[in-house]
């Protein structure tokens, strides 16, 4: 998954959240959103011809005031300009070039980055004559659209995309690397305390100030004869929340140390459960095929009642289905509970992420789960499914070999990886099935 990641700018009501949700719906076809995860996420991932990249909307940072405060959003646009690999910038062709898009271009014109003017709201050919105005604001790149009936997209994202370097097929298999994990999750639920217990040191400031954490910051760990970086992100944070540019900077941040992470843990607080942001972030290292651990933290802080924690976890798994098979422990970072635990909990995933699986092992073992529930009858045809093979990618993925590959529903998937993931031992780790004519 590359990290490569989009931001779209501009002044309010131009359509910036119609556009993003539609770049999003595009990947929706392929990959349904875990339920429980809000329409109104500003960040996601879009997929076009193959590529896939992270799509950021700067709108949702920007304070809904009637005196759109014009330095806030400058502000963003300095953010997306430095933090981004290439920015969407987005006008209205209905009302034309306003003083305050003027003001954006000046900003942009100044970066090295590619940026792609986009004018949206042309719908009829007058608009798009009317239009013609945004050349004057002298980017090589411009595109006419409609976000709304998505008229124009296409040549933009293959614009887009041909900036995005092909991926390496093969997975990394090239050097032991040392394992990365990424400490993610929203401010204040102990992600600083952790990695500080973890270290025996202070050295990240921790304090009772949401979003203290600005950076990412690596920490190597070598104890106990085991070896890996630790990336400490800021917080993650809810949109009514959104008060100041760092926002937007830590939301970029997180998403940059997920790309870069093999591992990610969750970091949940014990006192509040499970949030529809936190999901949001679940749902997200899913789709990028991270491996993932939850880690309830403040468990010191909880009244235990009986069977609490197993309560606490059922919960849980009801709220991440489908994906339930995640650890899940519960620490507290200022008493030093169970975090070496969670460390030996996060190397197993990361092995469990690189596990491949000889293919006659496979196959012995899916024959039988195979005979044991058939494949459905579909239009009369019954499936019949020749043999299994693990695909050389860096997400554990394996193709099934069949005579109707397109005619394979959803439950039959699903039941498949189960049967991989109990044998194989997958926990932690997403699993890619896919379904290929023999």
């Amino acid at each position: 998954m590359s990290g490569f990641t989009i931001a779209i700018v501009g002044r309010p009501n131009v359509g910036k959240s119609t556009f993003f949700n539609r770049m999003l719906e595009q990947r929706k076809a392929i990959v349904d959103d875990v339920s429980g995860v809000t329409r109104d996420r500003q960040y996601g991932v879009a997929d076009w011809n193959g590529k896939s990249f992270n799509l950021i909307d700067t709108g949702g940072f920007v304070p809904d005031s009637t005196d759109v405060f014009e330095v806030e959003i400058r502000k963003q646009v300095k953010i997306a300009v430095e933090e981004a690999n290439a920015i969407i910038f987005m006008c209205d062709a209905s009302t034309g070039i306003t003083t305050l898009d003027e003001a954006l271009t000046q900003v942009l014109r100044q970066s090295q980055k590619p940026v792609f003017l986009v004018v949206n709201k042309v719908d009829n050919p007058e608009r798009m004559l009317d239009a013609t105005e945004f050349y004057s604001l002298g980017f090589d790149h411009i595109h006419f659209l409609s976000s709304i009936t998505g008229s124009g997209t296409g040549e933009l994202l293959d614009e887009i995309t041909a900036l995005i370097p092909q991926e390496k097929s093969g997975g990394d298999e090239e050097a032991p690397a040392v394992p990365k994990f990424a400490i993610i999750g929203q401010p204040n639920v102990g992600k600083s305390s952790l990695l500080n217990a973890l270290i025996g040191e202070e050295r990240t400031i921790v304090s009772e100030i949401a979003g203290t954490t600005r950076d990412t910051i690596h920490t190597h760990y070598k104890l106990f004869k085991k070896e890996f970086v630790l990336i400490d992100t800021a917080g993650i944070r809810r949109k009514n929340k959104v008060e100041e540019d760092l926002e937007f900077y830590s939301v970029i941040r997180a998403i940059k140390a997920m790309d870069e992470a093999d591992v990610c843990l969750l970091v949940l607080d014990a006192t509040k459960g499970i949030t529809a942001q936190d999901l949001n972030i679940f749902s997200l290292a899913t789709r990028k095929g991270k491996g993932i651990l939850l880690l309830v933290n403040k468990w010191d802080l909880v009244d235990k009642a009986t069977n609490t924690a197993r309560d606490f976890e059922k919960e849980l798994k009801e709220r991440i289905a489908p994906f339930t098979d995640v650890p899940i422990i519960f620490v507290s970072a200022t008493e030093k509970t169970r975090i070496f635990k969670a460390m030996e909990m996060a190397l197993e995933v990361y092995e469990n992420r690189r596990r491949k699986v000889p293919t006659s092992q496979l196959n012995e073992v899916m024959q039988k789960s195979l005979e044991s529930y058939h494949p459905p009858v579909v239009r009369g045809n019954s499936i019949k499914i020749k043999y299994v093979a693990q695909l050389p990618t860096v997400v554990p993925s394996f193709a099934f070999y069949c005579n109707f590959p397109e005619d394979i529903k959803t439950p039959y998937k699903n039941y498949l990886e189960n049967q991989i993931r109990e044998p194989f031992r997958f926990t932690g780790v997403p699993i890619r099935i896919f379904f290929r004519k023999k």
